[in-house]
C-alpha cells in the first residue's frame, strides 16, 4: 500500500536527530515531487501529528532570558550565530511537515502541498549548510543551548490553519527577512566564505516561503470571504506574543506578497483584541 503524503509527514516529524531528518525529509519531498510530476500524485491522506516533534538529546533548550548573550565579532560568537540558524532551520523542517499533516481535513489544491514540501525541501538544506558551516568550524549542532520557545507557535495555532499561515511564515519567517542581511555582513567581516555563500543561499530561498504563507492565506481568506489585511492583524494580534519590531526590509516583504499596511500597524500594541471569524 502506498504510503501517503500525511504519512510521510509523520515520520519526519517522529525522527528525533536532525541530519536523520532531513535526509528522509528530502527523500520523501523528491518522491512526492517526481509523482506529481509524472501525473501520478501520491495520496495526501490522513495522520496524527505529534503536539511536539522528537529532537535530540542536544541541545539543551533554554529560555530566551536564560540563552547566553555572544558578541559576533569573535569567533564564538559567531559559532553561537550559526548554531541559532541551524535551530532555527530545524524547527522550520518540522513546522513545514507538521502543516502538511495537521490540517489534512481542510480541502485544498494539491498546488498548497506541492509549495510545503518545497519549502520543507529548502529548510532540511539548510540546516545541513548551518551543520556543514559548524562543523568546518570544529564545532557541531546541539554543542551549545538553543531557544526553547521555537515550537510556541505551532502550539498556538494547533487547530486553526488561518492562524498557522498567519504567524509561521507571514512573521516568523518574514523576521528572517529582516536580520539576515546582518548576519551576511557579519561574516563578509570577518571573511568567512562558507557562512557568506550558505546565508545567501537561505535569503534568497526564503523570501519563496514567506510568499507560500501569503499566497495562501489571502486563497482561504477569499474562499472564505474574508478581508485579508484585518483578519491577518486579528490572528497575529491573538497568537503572536508581542509586537512586530522595525526596521522591516520592504523590498523582500513586498517581493514575497507582504505590503506594508499588514505588518506597520502590527507594531504598537493594542489594547482589544478582536478575534477573526475564521471558524
Amino acid at each position: 500500500m502506498t504510503q501517503s503524503l500525511a504519512e510521510r509527514a509523520v515520520e519526519v516529524l517522529m525522527t528525533a536527530d536532525g541530519r536523520a531528518k532531513t535526509a528522509l525529509g528530502r527523500r520523501h519531498a523528491a518522491e512526492w515531487l517526481a509523482a506529481r510530476a509524472a501525473g501520478t500524485p501520491l495520496p495526501i491522506g490522513e495522520a496524527s501529528p505529534p503536539l511536539r516533534p522528537a529532537r535530540p538529546d542536544a541541545p539543551e533548550l533554554l529560555s530566551p532570558r536564560d540563552m547566553p548573550r555572544r558578541r559576533p565579532g569573535s569567533a564564538m560568537g559567531r559559532n553561537a550565530l550559526l548554531h541559532a540558524v541551524a535551530h532555527i532551520e530545524l524547527n522550520a523542517v518540522d513546522l513545514h511537515w507538521d502543516i502538511i499533516a495537521r490540517f489534512t481535513h481542510v480541502p485544498m489544491p494539491l498546488g498548497f502541498y506541492d509549495d510545503w514540501v518545497r519549502a520543507a525541501d529548502d529548510e532540511a538544506k539548510h540546516f545541513n549548510l548551518m551543520c556543514d558551516c559548524l562543523e568546518a568550524a570544529g564545532s557541531h549542532y546541539g554543542a551549545l543551548p538553543a531557544h526553547a520557545g521555537m515550537w510556541r507557535a505551532a502550539e498556538d495555532t494547533v487547530d486553526d490553519l488561518f492562524g498557522r499561515l498567519a504567524v509561521v511564515p507571514m512573521v516568523l519567517e518574514a523576521r528572517g527577512l529582516d536580520v539576515t542581511p546582518g548576519m551576511i555582513a557579519v561574516f563578509e567581516k570577518a571573511g568567512e566564505a562558507g557562512p557568506i555563500e550558505a546565508l545567501k543561499t537561505i535569503y534568497s530561498e526564503e523570501v519563496s516561503h514567506v510568499a507560500y504563507g501569503s499566497k495562501w492565506f489571502n486563497w482561504l481568506c477569499g474562499r472564505d470571504g474574508l478581508d485579508p489585511k484585518d483578519t491577518f492583524h486579528s490572528l497575529v494580534r491573538r497568537y503572536f506574543h508581542g509586537v512586530l519590531k522595525p526596521p522591516f526590509n520592504e523590498e523582500k516583504r513586498a517581493d514575497a506578497g507582504l505590503p506594508p499596511d499588514f505588518y506597520w500597524p502590527l507594531t504598537e500594541a493594542e489594547t482589544v483584541e478582536i478575534p477573526p471569524e475564521t471558524a
